[in-house]
This record gives structure tokens, C-alpha cells and sequence, in this order.
């Protein structure tokens, strides 16, 4: 059973940055895609960014330009890294992890609509204007 644990969320003012990590319990990098999503209460859960196992990543259209996900497979541990922060960016921010081919198709958007059997509880990033 794969485990995640994000942190690093918090409070930012807008065009501020922050950065989120997510550890994993075990070497998951080498086979797993990874992501991830954030969600706001009352609406719908939203990819934010992608990476698959060979570092191929994919960005949702309101994050482009401004995040960037990567992860270092010594440490276990996927980042998204956040700049220039907009209050629309406030949410609960999740990391996911499945088998690649389990989430990566076009059909689920490179793994941005994809439903990942694996998710961390959630790290919460609010931005105040």
C-alpha cells in the first residue's frame, strides 16, 4: 500500500510562491505517474499538473507558465513548485500516484482527469489578495 504525506502548504499573498512536497512510503518513481489536483468546497476536484515516469509532465491551461512539477526519485518525494500566486489558486491541494498505465492516455488527459488509486490527505494553500 502506497502511502503519500504532502506538506509545505500555507498562506501566500498574491505573487507570492510556495512550494509543496509530497513523500511516498516507497520507491514509486520508476512505473508510477504522479499528480497533483486541488479542489475548492462545492466544486469539482481540478488536475493541476502531471508527471510520468520518464518526467514528461502536463499542465492545466490555469497553471501554465506559473507551476512546475517535478520530483526527486532519491528522496521519494514529488514538489510543485508555485509562482505567482492568484487568489483563484487558493484550495486543498492532493497528491495522486498509480501505475502509469493505469491514468496516462489521452482519453484522461496525460493523467490530469484521471482517477489515481493512490492520495494524500491534502495540504491546504490560500492566497489573499
Amino acid at each position: 500500500q502506497v502511502q503519500l504525506a504532502e506538506s509545505g502548504g500555507g498562506s501566500a499573498q498574491t505573487g507570492g510562491s510556495l512550494r509543496l512536497s509530497c513523500a511516498a512510503s516507497e520507491h514509486i518513481y520508476s512505473h508510477y505517474c504522479m499528480a497533483w489536483f486541488r479542489q475548492v468546497p462545492g466544486k469539482e476536484r481540478e488536475g493541476v499538473a502531471d508527471i510520468d515516469n520518464v518526467g514528461d509532465t502536463t499542465y492545466a491551461n490555469s497553471v501554465k507558465g506559473r507551476f512546475t512539477i517535478s520530483k526527486d526519485n532519491t528522496k521519494n518525494t514529488l514538489y510543485l513548485q508555485m509562482n505567482s500566486l492568484k487568489p483563484e489558486d487558493t484550495a486543498m491541494y492532493y497528491c495522486a500516484a498509480d501505475l502509469c498505465y493505469n491514468v496516462y492516455s489521452i482519453a484522461t488527459m496525460f493523467g490530469l482527469k484521471a482517477d489515481y488509486k493512490y492520495w494524500g490527505q491534502g495540504t491546504q494553500v490560500t492566497v489573499s489578495s
